[in-house]
């Protein structure tokens, strides 16, 4: 028989849920001119130059050049020392590491914040965070206030630099021409402002779980069997479901590629650029959600909404942890990827079949 009234508005209204919620990392995705990554991380590789970057996203990371400026909201945030940022940077994050160069200003508020031994900050910089190391090249004036701040031996600040902290240190062989200076009134700037206004540095790990956990009741809602096949098919078939979602993770971008090689394919390059980037988001959240659902299994306490919610919540705790974090997202990611490839699959086939048995197609969710 043939879809329903109701059906096909449920179908519509969770497509416009589902671009409402993507809506501000796909802008973040498009002004990076850069190719999404794992988790919906905005990447500019190295040899990648982009005129500027902005946008939200589970991670930002720059390995290449953009010659304008960067700002955006993430879990993490990453000028790799290969990276070079020739504008300012504003950003809000719960970890904030240059290793690169920055060749403006830096606002940054942050759970924490590294400024490496390679790293170089020709302007001023400005960071509220928990935690706060200067160990690189800073070539104007520092206002830092955090839980703790250091100052390392490869420290080289051309200004004054201003602190208020709990701790702080300060290394012998730190070079600093306009003098240390403790000023309390810097407790309360805390924050990384984006137009005046005050971004607190939990906003991005924050923003990251109520996305996912949006886009994953919506998923529950509007696709139930469909949602409890895919977490089953990771339960049951993990290694197939992580070798498909690795599979398409490296082979989908190359074919993308390959497609806007010539003018004609260009517009079919960019729409298909925004299902993967949807597959990805998807993928994840299932990944997420299948985890949960496994955890809740072993203690014989199935809930889908518990198990969205531990699913959630426990891969952006892990997420704080250095390199597990990233090894765990990775993971996720990969499971649900195949997982839900499998189920596209079997709900292709399942209609097909419906079709060539009665000549018409079949409500399958």
């Amino acid at each position: 028989m043939v879809s329903s009234d109701s059906s096909t508005r449920r179908r519509i209204a969770v497509a416009l849920a589902i671009m409402a919620l993507l809506s501000p990392l796909a802008t973040g995705l498009a002004a990076a001119q850069s190719a999404p990554g794992a988790s919906g991380a905005i990447v500019v590789d190295e040899g990648e130059t982009v005129d500027g970057l902005e946008g939200a996203a589970a991670t930002i990371v720059v390995r290449g050049t953009v010659e304008g400026d960067l700002s955006g909201a993430a879990g993490s945030v990453r000028i790799a020392e290969t990276g070079r940022v020739d504008g300012n940077v504003q950003v809000a994050a719960g970890t904030v590491l240059v290793a690169g160069a920055v060749g403006g200003d830096a606002e940054v508020g942050a759970g924490s914040f590294d400024l490496m031994e390679t790293g170089r900050i020709d302007g001023s910089l400005d960071v509220g965070a928990g935690s706060i190391t200067v160990d690189g090249a800073v070539g104007g004036d520092v206002r830092a206030a955090a839980d703790s701040v250091a100052i390392g031996p490869n420290a080289d600040v051309g200004g004054e630099f201003r602190y208020d902290a709990d701790e702080f240190t300060r290394s012998p062989d730190a070079t600093v021409a306009g003098g240390v200076v403790e000023d309390t009134s810097l407790g309360g700037d805390t924050g990384v402002g984006f137009g005046g206004d005050l971004v607190p540095s939990w906003f991005g790990p924050v923003y990251g779980v109520a996305v996912n956990l949006a886009l994953g009741a919506v998923l529950l809602l509007a696709f139930p069997r469909f949602s409890r096949g895919v977490a089953h098919r990771i339960g049951d078939r993990p290694l197939a479901s992580g070798g498909v979602g690795l599979l398409a993770l490296i082979v989908v971008p190359i074919l993308l590629a390959l497609v806007a090689i010539t003018v004609v394919g260009i517009p079919l390059a960019l729409a298909g650029i925004a299902a993967y980037v949807v597959a990805l988001w998807v993928g994840s959240v299932y990944g997420q959600y299948a985890l949960g659902s496994r955890a809740l299994d072993r203690i014989d306490r199935p809930n889908r909404w518990a198990a969205l919610l531990l699913g959630v919540v426990g891969v952006a705790l892990i997420g704080l942890v250095p390199w597990v974090g990233g090894l765990v997202d990775l993971l996720v990611l990969l499971f649900g990827l195949g997982a839900l490839a499998f189920g596209l699959r079997d709900r292709y086939r399942g209609r097909n079949d419906a079709i060539a048995a009665d000549g018409d197609p079949v409500e399958m969710d």
